[in-house]
């Protein structure tokens, strides 16, 4: 298959480098984007924050758990950014350092950004979630990944996007556009911090992310102030359970939102410790 020959010599040359998903440009673009990473708004845990934008090239970044790993688990991570931006080191880059020192690989998603006109929010990051998965499955024996441990995690707007492809994996939403198009999409575990749009109303989920006995067992990270999203996180984690999906949820009293790995000097800042002991509740990680 041609994509494997590519993606192995990129990924042999280079552990983080990046790789286009879409060969030319992406499903419906036509437009040009320059990418801009803004630093010059507000700090998180006294660090400034990468805010990426303009984003019309969908790329994925392989952090590798371990030099020449084998059959070790991966995680396709997803930065929020309300669909108008990433934030691409708080919620990205740095979630991948630690998903390496657990053992499992990395693989950082820039999705398209900001929303596109006439299409719903998650159109385009979608096309762009489904295809990243596909590529890391197909290409799993290059990766040295295990193709049946490869889960997907988000946060706020990108946590919403790792629940609509844990929901939205029977078909791609795509035209087809080589053998890894052919591999489940389907992600094996989920885990979702601080999501944002999820909920509808009477306690009931978005269309998108209504969840079925195929969707993926799922750990959610929640803070009570969080007060724009806290329905979100609450109503999908009932809909999960009213659908007999293997579900968890961390809540925590204080917060906010936004604060992905770093000290904000709240008590949600151990959810990584509570997540380390969800991947070995599910057998992600052994040891």
């Amino acid at each position: 298959m041609i994509v494997i020959t590519v993606l192995a010599g990129v990924f042999n040359l280079m552990a983080q480098e990046s790789i286009s998903l879409f060969p030319g440009s992406a499903p419906g673009e036509t437009a040009k984007f320059t990418e801009i990473c803004d630093t010059t708004g507000g700090k998180i845990g006294g660090e400034t924050i990468c805010r990426m934008s303009n984003v019309g090239d969908p790329e994925i970044t392989i952090y590798p758990a371990q030099a020449n790993s084998t059959n070790v688990p991966a995680m396709v991570v997803c930065p929020g950014g309300g669909y108008s931006i990433l934030a691409y080191d708080l919620e990205g880059e740095e979630v991948c350092r630690w998903l390496n020192g657990l053992g499992i690989t990395g693989v950082l998603l820039k999705y398209r950004v900001p929303r596109r006109e006439g299409r719903e929010k998650h159109d385009a990051p979608l096309q762009d979630v489904q295809r990243a998965i596909g590529l890391v499955r197909a290409n799993a024996s290059i990766y040295g990944i295990d193709p049946q441990r490869i889960g997907v995690m988000g946060f706020s707007a990108g946590a919403h996007l790792a629940a609509t492809v844990s929901n939205n994996f029977s078909r791609r939403t795509y035209p087809a556009v080589d053998d890894a198009d052919t591999v489940s999409c389907r992600p094996d575990f989920c885990l979702l911090v601080y999501p944002a749009y999820l909920d509808a109303q009477n306690f009931s989920v978005a269309n998108e992310v209504k969840p079925s006995a195929q969707t993926p067992p799922t750990l959610l990270i929640q803070a009570e102030d969080d007060k724009y999203y806290i329905k979100s996180s609450l109503f999908y984690y009932y809909a999960l359970m009213e659908a007999g999906v293997p579900a968890w949820m961390h809540l925590y009293s204080k917060g906010g939102h936004g604060y992905g790995l770093r000290d904000t000097g709240a008590t949600v800042n151990e959810w990584p410790y509570r997540a380390e002991d969800w991947f070995r509740e599910i057998n992600v990680i052994s040891f």
